[in-house]
């Protein structure tokens, strides 16, 4: 609906209520309703859903077509997020938010900073959701409110070209709203404690919910040690109620991310129920290191039988079971495709390393079975991306037999070999890497889990170093305010970012005449204007 015709809409809507509704502006309602177009979060929910959809599709005909996000920890970095990638690409298209359980247990919990272990309120996932969606939906309404005051001076000063060029942008306005990727975990107890969680997500926005398969209560960020994880049908009961969750809230494109933690978790806490030999029971048993066991064992011990022999599982003094090692990448392959058989759209497959060949190792054989798996990749702040590299391409360099006389391998995080042609051949992959990888390993989706949290803690030392120091107030003017004004950034004028001028066009329709506005010739962000 065009912005006239929601005029029009609103205009009969007060024809119809007659002379008692006077003081009512039909234009104002419809620019509310603009401002405003989604109601509430399954509204935000249902549309980028079908986005993401869209986006899928897409990625499949062309894996040029992959998508980013970046994990945001508050409302406001999100919507300035959102702001900028408007302002520098013209468009949202392809660009995601990402909300990131370790950074809200270490940011966002009432205990204070936490690890990422699950222990933050649950509560805090929809409430960080719902928090990112007021934000991008405030940035919505400061854009419209911009363009309709262009329109009003426009139709003041009797320009019809201007009038109509305001029109259009306001009908053509791209809303900053776009998919969230939401975390649940492990999802924070049962099948039954993930299904009422999953629901609060996706009434809060969440079109796409990311869950893992390691033990609830034993939960371990990704990229640290001592993860457990479950049996298959522990963990497809949660991706069901996940399911369940979308659908009976009138979602069915819902998505779904299977994560597998499988090949840096070497434990499981539960030997799998099996009814017949190769089930899937039996596959998950098949991995745990067992020991031959003469006569009837040891006081205490679990048996199983594998193939005729009586073995003993490897327990340690935890009480959990141990993996035979090398079998991680087996292991997460089985994952994957049965979480892609038990409806999940989407793989996480959390590695060690960004290495495109070992990932893409894994997606050749899951796509055996399942020929349009897609993945959601890490781009973790975990790994160290240059010493990564610069090792990839040393270990290339030797195989090629290329003289290497100049480089140690163990050092080459030093800044010594930054200039170096290695170091800048090792930066070009790094640069690359996320269309590379779409197009060689399946990688639908690239993220970066923590990067506002490291870059909040970098641009805070940076300031607190200047202020503080010989710079003082020069060191917050030349690296903040001045590079502001400069770079376009629209937080330059605070107030207008918080909300002012939105505040004065209520208080203009709601009082008129006797309106009290904060916009007058006295505001200070009026220095900014030029």
């Amino acid at each position: 609906m065009s912005y006239f015709e929601e005029i029009h809409r609103q205009s009969s809507i007060k024809h119809r209520l007659g002379d008692d509704w006077q003081g009512i502006d039909p234009e104002f309602a419809a620019r509310l309703r603009v401002q405003n177009r989604f109601q509430s979060g399954l509204d935000i929910a249902r549309h980028t859903a079908r986005i993401m959809r869209a986006d899928m599709a897409a990625y499949d005909l062309d894996p040029a077509n992959y998508t980013q996000s970046l994990g945001c920890w508050h409302g406001f970095i999100g919507q300035q997020k959102m702001i900028s990638i408007k302002k520098h690409f013209g468009t949202t298209k392809g660009r995601y938010l990402y909300l990131s359980g370790w950074m809200i247990a270490a940011l966002r919990s009432e205990f204070g900073p936490l690890p990422d272990q699950s222990m933050h309120e649950k509560t805090s996932v929809p409430a960080l959701i719902e928090e990112l969606y007021t934000f991008l939906r405030q940035a919505d309404a400061r854009e419209l409110g911009g363009l309709f005051r262009d329109l009003d001076k426009a139709r003041k000063a009797g320009d019809e070209a201007a009038a109509a060029r305001a029109q259009q942008a306001i009908d053509a306005h791209e809303t900053h709203i776009v998919p969230i990727i939401a975390d649940i975990d492990a999802g924070f107890g049962n099948a039954e404690a993930t299904y009422l969680l999953a629901k609060k997500m996706i009434e809060a926005g969440a079109c796409a919910i990311q869950i893992e398969n390691q033990v609830s209560d034993e939960k371990q960020c990704g990229h640290q040690d001592g993860k457990v994880t479950v049996p298959h049908e522990d963990f497809l009961q949660k991706i069901r109620a996940v399911r369940y969750a979308f659908l009976e809230l009138g979602i069915p494109e819902g998505v779904i991310v299977a994560r597998t933690d499988s090949l840096g978790a070497g434990l499981t806490k539960q030997i799998a129920f099996s009814r017949e030999p190769g089930d899937l029971g039996d596959q998950y048993n098949s991995f745990l290191d067992c020991e031959t066991v003469e006569g009837a064992g040891q006081p205490g011990d679990v048996l199983i039988n594998r193939d005729g022999l009586l073995m003993r599982p490897k327990r340690l003094p935890s009480n959990l079971y141990q993996f035979r090692p090398g079998t991680g990448e087996d292991r997460c392959v089985l994952d994957c495709i049965t979480s892609l058989q038990n409806g999940a759209d989407l793989l996480w497959i959390e590695t060690e390393k960004p290495h495109i060949e070992q990932i893409a190792g894994m997606v050749d054989r899951i796509r055996e079975v399942c020929p349009n798996a897609k993945l959601v990749y890490n781009n973790s702040p975990s790994f160290n991306w240059t010493l990564n590299f610069r090792q990839q391409v040393f270990d290339a360099w030797e195989a090629e037999g290329k003289d290497l006389s100049q480089y140690e391998r163990e050092r080459l995080m030093s800044v010594d070999y930054d200039d170096s042609a290695l170091a800048i051949e090792a930066d070009e992959k790094i640069r690359t890497f996320q269309r590379d990888a779409a197009a060689r390993a399946g990688i639908f989706h690239h993220l970066i889990t923590l990067p506002t949290y490291h870059t909040a803690a970098l641009s805070t030392d940076n300031l607190a170093k200047r202020y503080f120091g010989e710079e003082g107030m020069l060191g917050y003017v030349k690296q903040v305010q001045r590079e502001e004004i400069r770079q376009g950034i629209a937080c330059v004028k605070h107030q207008n970012m918080a909300g002012s001028d939105i505040g004065d066009d209520h208080k203009e329709a709601f009082a008129g005449e006797a309106a009290l506005k904060a916009g007058g010739a006295h505001n200070t962000m009026n220095q900014f204007a030029a």
